[in-house]
């Protein structure tokens, strides 16, 4: 087996509200896709992210030094909004998963395996 990130992409402007239309249509079919990972023993890990105004990114010098910098690390009209990690058998299987996972959060989805450690 081997484990795979299924990364969810939004556009800049989305902003998450949990009490839009959006929403309830999509956090039920999310939800089904997650309890049938879950069935099937391939999901490992999930989350929503904060928007990227949340994030800070800390960054090392080749002479060590230390900066810190509020925001995302790139300016792009993507960002991360989720992802989920699963642990599947290939490549192809986790394709197959994420066509699944796209049609139920409704955005894009970015298939990339982890590095295998040795």
């Amino acid at each position: 087996m081997a484990q795979f990130m299924l990364s969810v992409w939004h556009d800049e402007l989305f902003v998450p509200d949990f009490d839009s239309e959006d929403f309830h249509r999509i956090g039920p079919k999310v939800d089904a896709w997650n309890e049938r990972a879950i069935a099937e023993g391939i999901f490992v890990f999930a989350g929503g992210l904060q928007a990227p105004s949340s994030a800070t990114v800390v960054r090392a010098s080749a002479s060590g030094d230390l900066s810190m910098t509020d925001g995302p690390f790139a300016e792009t009209k993507e960002m991360l909004g989720g992802f989920w990690v699963i642990d599947v058998p290939d490549f192809d299987t986790a394709l197959a998963w994420a066509k699944t996972a796209t049609v139920a959060c409704e955005q894009p989805i970015e298939v990339r395996p982890f590095h295998v450690g040795g």
